[in-house]
């Protein structure tokens, strides 16, 4: 497994990236200067992993990121220039810079790149976050050496809670319905604390049926943390109280 470089510099490569439609060259050191970053790289753009769980919560997250001191989010892969400008628009991640390590050096001088061959992708990156302070590796967050894609700790709910030490909650979900007092309640609990939170209104999809087999109660919202059944807007208080 790639072993950390926590407490030393980025390394000093070049990077090509694509600006106005024209590739241009990028050095590590001017790119990181000056700035207190979250770099995740990853194995590849438009694998399955990669598109589904890694990039979307970045995505999501950015901004409670940003309000802890962090200022840019950077998604990096073995990948060249336009492959990376056309995943980052069918993402949606506007809100996070693409990086492409098209030849793999930065990777290579992370100690990072690995041999992905077998799953015909050549050479790529170790799936890894980190925080970049001015240059200096602050903290990484280093998935482990295990069969398969491992992918538990190089999460944007781990970099949130790393910068966000008092940030305890993991993924939030409410099922409710519109025009719910109740739900609006909830909502605004959760709000007033600034947890994030995703809702899935019934409608859309979903139904009282869906809600029962979820949670085995017919009202709305009911509300989950990190898979576990909170309830409704009462047991939402009391548990938000026991946290405080």
């Amino acid at each position: 497994m790639p072993s950390s470089r926590e407490g030393s510099s980025v390394p000093a490569t070049t990077f090509k990236v694509l600006r106005d439609g024209k590739v241009q060259s990028v050095e590590s050191g001017e790119f990181f200067k000056g700035r207190r970053v979250i770099l995740f790289a990853l194995p590849g753009a438009y694998t399955p992993t990669c598109s589904t769980g890694h990039v979307p919560r970045f995505v999501e997250l950015a901004p409670e990121l940003r309000k802890h001191g962090i200022d840019d989010i950077i998604c990096l892969s073995v990948n060249d220039p336009f492959v990376m400008a056309a995943w980052q628009r069918d993402q949606n991640a506007e809100s996070i810079t693409f990086l492409p390590d098209g030849d793999g050096a930065f990777s290579n001088a992370m100690g990072m790149l690995v041999d992905k061959t077998a799953a015909g992708l050549g050479k790529r990156s170790w799936r890894y976050s980190m925080v970049v302070n001015d240059g200096h590796i602050e903290k990484m967050f280093v998935e482990p050496d295990e069969p398969g894609d491992p992918f538990g700790v190089s999460d944007g709910d781990t970099a949130l809670r790393y910068v966000d030490p008092s940030r305890t909650l993991g993924n939030v979900t409410m099922f409710a319905r519109h025009g719910c007092p109740f739900c609006e309640r909830a909502k605004t609990l959760l709000t007033e604390r600034g947890i994030p939170f995703e809702v899935i209104y019934l409608g859309e999809g979903i139904t009282m049926n869906s809600v029962r087999a979820a949670s085995g109660a017919a009202k709305v919202p009911q509300v989950f943390i990190e898979g576990k059944l909170i309830g409704g807007s009462d047991a939402l208080q009391a548990f938000l109280d026991k946290k405080s």
